[in-house]
């Protein structure tokens, strides 16, 4: 009876490790998204500001 509760204790344990790593990845993931996210905008603006820029030499 005793191993088994020292079994179920550890299980238990391993679970709530597993929740937070879980929820850290998560929340790392969510953030790179963020970051690249803000990456892709910046190289749309500067895509758009080269092809303004094109223009005007192209007058």
């Amino acid at each position: 009876m005793m191993s088994q509760n020292r079994q179920e204790e550890k299980d238990r344990q391993r679970a709530e490790n597993d929740y937070y790593v879980n929820l850290k990845t998560e929340l790392i993931i969510g953030d790179l998204h963020r970051k690249i996210d803000d990456i892709i905008d910046r190289q749309e603006k500067l895509q758009r500001s080269l092809e303004e820029l094109e223009k005007k030499e192209n007058r």
